[in-house]
Parts: structure tokens; sequence; C-alpha cells
């Protein structure tokens, strides 16, 4: 019997084969050889490849973001700067196992009604911590914003999901040999750029609560 084609199952195997092609290498036309379906099927669905990293995206949100979904406000052990950490961590853990993971999420739009449930309780848990609603959406949205962004640049150094083969171009001891004479400074940051990238995100979502706490939870 045939599996019946929908807009889930279409998207699904878009993800499974990001990891081969990437980001440029996913077409309709590839998807639907995948499927063994001839592409103009797929346009049943999909009117373009827009709306298809949309249907992606809302799919890779509601896998990152199901067990914030499952654990409500507790989510991370308590306190609204664990759950934005866990949060956070989360979306990043799941980007990365996708090759161009961080691209294909950013700036889509999320297509189910469910998908809005994840911010609802994010939001929800900041209120009851006493910030004001607006502040606390914009604690949320700096915070998931910062993590997509650094996806994407962390991507761009490692490519490959899983793997720790560094894209020559940000190769540290050729930058130093290039430019660490006449741009001491910048080879150094490189270093803090494009070296552990684990440990960069972890210090800069510190940094980010903190501007939070600092600048958002108190005031109108």
């Amino acid at each position: 019997m045939a599996t019946k084609l929908d807009r889930k199952l279409v998207a699904e195997t878009a993800l499974g084969l990001l990891n081969e092609v990437g980001l440029e290498g996913l077409t309709l036309r590839r998807i639907a050889k995948e499927l063994n379906v001839q592409a103009p099927a797929l346009y049943w669905h999909f009117k373009n490849k827009q709306e298809l990293l949309d249907e992606m995206a809302t799919e890779l949100y509601e896998r990152m973001t199901a067990p914030l979904v499952a654990a409500g406000p507790g989510y991370g052990g308590g306190g609204w700067k664990a759950l934005l950490t866990a949060s956070c961590r989360g979306i990043r853990r799941t980007l990365l196992t996708y090759r161009d993971g961080g691209k294909v999420f950013g700036g889509t739009r999320m297509n189910h009604s469910a998908s809005m449930q994840p911010m609802e309780i994010s939001i929800g848990a900041l209120t009851a911590a006493g910030f004001r609603p607006h502040r606390a959406a914009r604690a949320w949205f700096t915070v998931y914003t910062y993590t997509i962004g650094y996806v994407v640049e962390e991507q761009s150094v490692f490519p490959v999901p899983g793997e720790p083969w560094r894209d020559p171009t940000y190769d540290l001891d050729d930058r130093e040999r290039r430019y660490g004479a006449d741009f001491p400074l910048t080879v150094v940051a490189g270093e803090e750029f494009f070296g552990d990238t684990a440990r960069g995100f972890e210090d800069g979502l510190r940094a980010v609560i903190a501007g939070i706490e600092a600048t958002l939870l108190h005031g109108e």
C-alpha cells in the first residue's frame, strides 16, 4: 500500500536529505525522487521552496521544544534563567544535527498552532517571575535570535554535523600566519570566534541572560 503523501511526510523527507545535499542542493525535484513520486505531485502541498522551508522549520521547532512542552514552566530545573538556558541549548543541539540547520530555521514562519505553545510557556514563566508581558516577550526573542544567529555562524565553521572537520577558511593557524603580524588583536578575536564554539555559545548565553536581568526584568 502506497504511503499517503502529505506536508509532514515531505518535510520529514526533506530534513532527512539535508545532511546529504545541504540547503543549496535541497530541491523539490530531489525530494520527489526520494519519495519516488513526480515533482509536480509536491506542488499540491507546497507552492515553492519557501513554503517547504516553513514546514521544515515548524517540524524542527516542534522537535526541539518537545521537552519544554512536556515539562512546562519548570523546564531546566526551575526559574526563568534555567528555562531560557535549557531552551536555547535544546534549540542549538537540534539545529546542529542538521547540515545548514540554522539557515533552514532562521527567518521562517511557523505553520501550526501547536508551535505557539512553547512560546506561551516561556513567556508565562517570565511574567510569573516579575517581567512585564512585553518585556518577557523581548527577553524570549533576544535569547532565541542569539541562539539562531550563533548556530548559523557556528555551522559555517563546522559545516558537517557531528564531525570536527573545520572549513579551511577558519583554520586558526593559517589566520595567525597570514594576519598575526599586522592584526594581532583580530587573530585573538578569531580564536575566540572560531575556536571552541560550544564554550563560546555558553559564554554568550550567560552574558545575554545577565543583560536581560539587568535591563528587562524591572521597569515598565
